[in-house]
């Protein structure tokens, strides 16, 4: 039994491994595959039908070039039949989306739901609109690979549990336990649900749908409410010794600053976070949106303050983490120049100062799906890292 599981693995990965090639270079022939994985051609051909036929990869046109002699057959992901469920639970609303292997987005669902709601509550809600994109997905005829989950706060990978969300007032929350007894009885079984923090999926969303190479290490920054980060290097999450890596917005920005909600003072969500800059202005985060595309002078100087204290974060960030790519996504990203061109200004300068040159800072390709789409991604992130 050892050596058939054994064998059942190595085969795993092998298949994965032709996958994250094809995807990392499309257009690679079986040929091509075989010379790079040191596979036998034999081999290659064999793991190449059989993910052709479950899905994984599609045989591209042969372009005619007038050479004498067969000409190799092209390969490339299929993102037709092989779908990932993401959610995103965040503070006052759910988001479900369905993405393809390539990373389109094929479906998306909303809801939202009051603040003081019990997380058993929220997740059937979440359960529900999953339920939804499931019955879709297969009427569509498309297979299922898993569902993903990105939450708030700081979850313990192994178990599913929502260790302790303080925009949410949830503290160890079974999130996965609870959310799978809410799928069951609505029906959705044997699917593999995986659950992880918002930052670290949107930082995989970054990685697993690029379509081509990206920066190692490479830092997401996330902005919301909350404020959180991803870190994956080496194509792996950095998560940390008990997977709580990544909470950047309780990072003390300053000793005698603002009360978090976390309970500890000047913690950068204070001064960066979007209902931290509302409440500022006695406003809502609606508001604050509306005032600032309208040049209310009070709001552009609240995100002014605030784009100086995200630039300040993201060099400290820089100086400690050294990553290839600095990528920001989340809702206040909707702000613009206002908050991240004051944040670049500011990190820029604080390079110069040390005559350095800072990395690339770029938004992320999904915009405010960020980390309901890196929920998916954690979905192809699983399969594609076997061991």
């Amino acid at each position: 039994m050892a050596i058939t599981g054994d064998q059942r693995l190595l085969k795993r990965i092998n298949r994965m491994a032709l996958v994250r090639l094809v995807r990392s270079q499309p257009g690679l022939s079986r040929a091509e595959l075989s010379t790079a994985t040191g596979l036998t051609k034999s081999t290659v051909s064999l793991l190449v039908q059989e993910l052709i036929d479950d899905g994984w990869l599609c045989e591209d046109t042969v372009l005619v070039t007038g050479a004498i002699g067969r000409r190799p057959t092209p390969l490339r992901l299929d993102g037709r039949r092989l779908v990932m469920i993401g959610a995103e639970l965040s503070v006052g609303s759910v988001c479900v989306v369905s993405m393809s292997l390539n990373g389109e987005v094929l479906e998306r669902e909303e809801c939202t739901f009051p603040l003081q709601t019990s997380a058993e509550v929220v997740l059937a809600q979440m359960a529900g609109l999953i339920a939804t994109q499931v019955g879709r997905q297969s009427d569509a005829r498309r297979e299922l690979l898993g569902i993903g989950v990105g939450v708030p706060g700081a979850v313990m990978e192994t178990s599913g549990v929502l260790a302790v969300a303080p925009n949410l007032g949830w503290r160890d929350v079974p999130v996965r336990a609870m959310l799978l007894a809410a799928l069951t009885r609505l029906g959705v079984v044997d699917l593999p649900l995986f659950v992880q923090n918002d930052g670290d999926v949107a930082a995989l969303g970054e990685v697993e749908f690029a379509s081509g190479p990206v920066g190692d290490p490479l830092l997401y920054i996330c902005l919301g409410v909350g404020v959180g980060s991803g870190v994956v290097v080496g194509g792996r999450l950095l998560l940390g010794g008990r997977g709580f890596a990544g909470e950047v917005g309780h990072m003390q920005m300053q000793a005698d600053g603002p009360r978090c909600s976390c309970g500890r003072s000047g913690c950068a969500e204070v001064f960066i976070g979007l209902q931290a800059m509302a409440n500022t202005l006695g406003c809502s985060i609606a508001e604050l949106e509306t005032r600032v595309a309208a040049g209310d002078a009070a709001a552009l100087s609240v995100l002014t303050a605030g784009g100086r204290h995200l630039g300040v974060l993201m060099h400290n960030l820089w100086a400690m983490l050294d990553p290839a790519v600095i990528v920001l996504g989340g809702p206040a990203c909707r702000l613009g120049k206002p908050l991240l061109g004051i944040a670049q200004e500011t990190f820029e300068a604080l390079a110069r100062a040390a005559n350095l040159e800072t990395p690339p800072v770029t938004e992320s390709r999904f915009g405010d799906l960020s980390v309901a789409a890196g929920a998916a991604a954690l979905v192809l992130h699983k399969l594609l890292q076997p061991i």
